[in-house]
């Protein structure tokens, strides 16, 4: 069979989209819990009961002793006293027990080993009577025979476990776990571990997918990479039909030339939506083939996750008959503006930290294709279709991805980027598992006014101020006047341009960057770097203008240097250590103080205090910090200027 270039691609709202495939779903048969099987109690953590667990047998199943001491007849105790101690004949009328032994036959007390005195090896005395069944742990205390253990629909937990073991249970039904299969698209793609060459992307996607499948309760099941060819699409969905409950592919969801996913669900069965409107994950496809969930999500990894979420989930949940969690969410308030486009509801990653009692969301990273955003990402936002954006300082709900404990232990740090801090958070994290350090990147004074705005507790900062020469006093001084600041050095470190190996272009100066041949890669505004930059081409005179890519900004040291390790860029200002991280040459440019301004009511605190105790004193941080190059620690930790 041959396939032609198709658009399906519409632009269906998500509370529609779930609506129509519920309904195409449900009039299909889809979506009942799968049937039941059986396992050993052993192996049943976390499944889902197909039908209800009923007692065999009641727990205790006989009379049982429930202290040390002696099991007598209640009747052979009337009239024992302080006054008037009682002697019992032993074993006729006391014999010896120890908790949990059977009760003898005819005996309906116990009276404890403190509460008895023996007189003799035949003989023991008591102070005072027992009561019908004192200390006696009678048949079906716990659980009595026929007795509701666990309903169905359940889920097992490990105590649910043990009382199907003492109701005299083995094995259980479970629901069937749903077999999902993910299977990878692209000619583009390759294994994790092969070896690399230019236009490769390692499939991790479906790694991904699998694991997102095992947490909701499924059995993936990942095939073998697809190449981008219709028909054999069609071959591995219709095997994948065959032995799963839901089949998803991922990525050719889209409409380009080699886009074959709509096309190939169509003919095998119907596509019920293709194209969501949100943002990122549009290009979704909705479909059903032989009464089975088939779905299409986009390549990308936060967009295939998301999809995943939305769409996917919902269903895994429903094939084991269980209620799917309702995500936790908190309020916050957004530490800068983010705009969207207006009539596409978008989805937005953020970081959380509770400063001053306040928890505050900063956005990171946007793009589909960001998976760090992910890996970093505390919660998510939504914006509504119809707005265009959420102005800073609004209060936002966010769907939390991290426990709000972790979130309350944060240590949030906004301004420039240094790699000595993703090494100062590793060591926080190792040093107290308790305690997380998140670092937003927004340029030494998007830092401070975070600061100032009360946002973070702490900024990195480098701006040098060029009338004194002083780094970031003077700044401090004029953003935060009102606000007691103490400044702490982090380092001192070397920033240059980073080129190619051997230089090609022979760069040594910023009177290269006018040159035809140099493209250069920016900072963002208010980046210290970005006013290094500008502060040495208002010296010499030189037009940001005539400089090729000084429009082009990235956030990190890290971008720079992976700019012009791809060819994007031939040089750009960063400091050495991300060169040699990408095996990149260096051209020293100038030396620079890097700080953490610290608010004095932070300063003090027990988080800060451990992240500082490891800047003063970890031998071993200082040790790494220097051996990434192009740093100096003779100044760690000392306080610049104090509040």
């Amino acid at each position: 069979m041959s396939y032609k270039q198709k658009k399906f691609l519409s632009n269906t709202p998500l509370a529609e989209a779930l609506q129509i495939y519920h309904e195409a779903l449900k009039a299909a048969g889809i979506g009942g819990p799968l049937p039941g099987e059986r396992i050993p109690v052993s192996d049943a953590l976390g499944r889902v009961t197909s039908e209800a667990g009923i007692a065999k047998i009641s727990s205790p199943f006989y009379h049982s002793a429930a202290m040390d001491g002696f099991a007598v007849k209640f009747i052979d105790t009337f009239g024992a006293a302080e006054t008037r101690p009682k002697r019992l004949a032993v074993p006729v009328q006391a014999i010896a027990v120890d908790t949990g032994d059977p009760m003898p036959d005819g005996f309906d007390a116990v009276i404890m080993i403190e509460d008895v005195e023996k007189v003799s090896e035949g003989e023991v005395e008591i102070l005072k009577p027992a009561t019908p069944w004192q200390h006696v742990r009678l048949v079906g205390e716990d659980i009595v025979a026929t007795e509701l253990i666990i309903p169905e629909n359940h889920v097992i937990r490990p105590v649910d476990m043990a009382a199907m073991l003492a109701s005299g249970h083995t094995m259980i039904m479970v629901r069937k776990r749903p077999r999902i299969a993910v299977i990878p698209t692209g000619t583009e793609l390759v294994e994790p571990g092969s070896a690399l060459i230019k236009g490769d992307i390692i499939d991790f996607n479906s790694t991904m997918l699998s694991a997102m499948a095992t947490e909701c309760g499924a059995t993936p099941v990942r095939r073998s990479i697809v190449k981008d060819e219709a028909v054999l699409l069609r071959q591995i969905i219709q095997h994948a039909l065959l032995e799963s409950d839901l089949v998803v592919i991922n990525a050719g969801s889209s409409a380009g030339r080699e886009d074959f996913t709509a096309q190939v669900i169509a003919d095998l069965g119907k596509v019920y939506v293709h194209g969501v409107n949100i943002k990122p994950g549009k290009p979704v496809i909705l479909g059903i083939a032989q009464s089975k969930p088939v779905i299409g999500i986009p390549g990308y990894p936060v967009s295939a996750a998301l999809t995943f979420n939305l769409f996917i989930k919902p269903i895994l949940y429903a094939l084991q008959g269980r209620t799917m969690p309702e995500a936790e969410t908190v309020i916050a308030k957004l530490s800068r503006q983010v705009a969207s486009s207006l009539g596409q509801e978008e989805f937005i990653r953020v970081k959380l930290g509770s400063v001053s009692g306040n928890l505050i969301a900063t956005p990171v990273t946007r793009g589909a294709g960001a998976l760090m955003s992910l890996v970093r990402a505390d919660g998510i936002i939504s914006v509504p279709a119809a707005s265009e954006g959420i102005a800073a300082g609004h209060a936002v709900t966010v769907e939390l991805l991290r426990p709000r404990y972790e979130i309350a232990n944060t240590v949030v740090c906004i301004g420039s980027h240094d790699n000595a801090l993703d090494v100062l958070g590793n060591f926080l994290k190792k040093k107290h598992p308790e305690l997380s350090l998140s670092s937003a990147h927004v340029g030494s004074l998007g830092g401070l006014l975070a600061l100032k705005r009360g946002e973070a507790h702490l900024a990195g900062t480098h701006l040098l101020d060029e009338e004194t020469g002083e780094y970031n006093v003077g700044y401090i001084k004029k953003y935060l006047p009102e606000q007691k600041t103490v400044l702490v050095n982090l380092v001192y470190r070397t920033q240059g341009f980073i080129v190619r190996s051997g230089n090609p272009k022979n760069v040594r100066g910023f009177e290269d960057l006018v040159r035809e041949d140099v493209v250069f890669v920016n900072r963002q505004a208010g980046a210290g770097t970005r006013l290094l930059t500008d502060l040495y081409l208002k010296r010499l005179r030189i037009d940001p203008n005539r400089v090729k890519g000084y429009h082009h900004e990235e956030f990190t040291h890290m971008a720079v240097a992976a700019a012009v390790v791809s060819g994007a860029a031939d040089t750009g200002l960063a400091v050495l250590s991300a060169a040699q991280a990408l095996g990149l040459d260096f051209v020293p440019v100038a030396q620079e103080r890097y700080d953490l301004a610290i608010p004095e009511q932070h300063y003090a605190t027990p988080m800060l205090q451990a992240l500082l105790q490891i800047v003063r004193e970890d031998r071993e941080f200082r040790k790494q910090i220097e051996s990434m190059g192009g740093y100096d620690v003779s100044g760690m930790g000392k306080v610049i200027s104090p509040g």
